[in-house]
């Protein structure tokens, strides 16, 4: 398990063919939720703010105080509601591959980039007003929040989304064989810019909070 006292960058460093397991901390998110195709103008709206406003606060934060943060990767969490499940439950908590059968149109998505200490709600609610100007359509839909995610087992995938099924079964053979049970909502770090990668050259880090 990963010791964190204050750096988060070993979150961000899965290996391809290995599941690692981490504990993710409370950590400072920039979110914007919505549903529906990924390809579609609502998810590419959510990206600009998020990227737009987490810059915002990261040069914002260095002019204010000189201190220098990193512009942390972009992030989202997958899942449908399905009829007659429990409340809480999602239709991923056993592996993202059940989307395979949903339509783009019913799916669930969370975008989100955390926001490295020292930048905080402060920093976040500046870099939003400084960024109005854009006239970005979903920069009101831009919510901070903390989540605390936990114990995650976690894995890389390089290459095309569509090619993610033999990685996610990888990662939760090995939640399995670790005595381990997949709880909540599939969730896929973007290690580079997904608007401006090639698809072979996409290296997703895959990952599913377990208990």
């Amino acid at each position: 398990m990963s010791n964190l006292r204050g750096d988060i960058s070993v979150l961000y460093k899965g290996r391809k063919g290995s599941v690692d397991f981490v504990d993710v901390p409370s950590l400072l998110f920039a979110v914007v939720r919505g549903q529906g195709d990924p390809e579609a103008p609502d998810f590419a709206a959510a990206l600009q703010a998020l990227f737009t406003v987490s810059y915002a606060a990261h040069f914002g934060l260095k002019k204010q105080t000189g201190e220098v943060t990193k512009v942390m990767p972009l992030e989202a969490l997958w899942w449908f509601d399905m009829p007659g499940q429990p409340e809480g439950m999602e239709g991923v908590a056993a592996g993202f591959s059940g989307l395979a059968g949903i339509g783009r149109e019913s799916w669930q998505w969370q975008a989100m980039m955390v926001q490295p200490e020292p930048i905080d709600e402060g920093v976040l609610d500046r870099a939003r007003e400084q960024s109005r100007a854009k006239g970005l359509p979903a920069l009101d839909l831009l919510r901070f929040e903390r989540w605390e995610e936990g114990r995650c087992a976690e894995t890389l995938h390089v290459g095309p989304y569509a090619d993610e099924g033999p990685t996610i079964a990888l990662l939760d053979s090995a939640v399995t064989a670790a005595g381990l049970k997949v709880r909540g909502r599939h969730h896929e770090i973007y290690l580079g810019d997904p608007r401006r990668s090639a698809p072979e050259k996409l290296r997703t880090l895959i990952r599913h909070p377990v208990v």
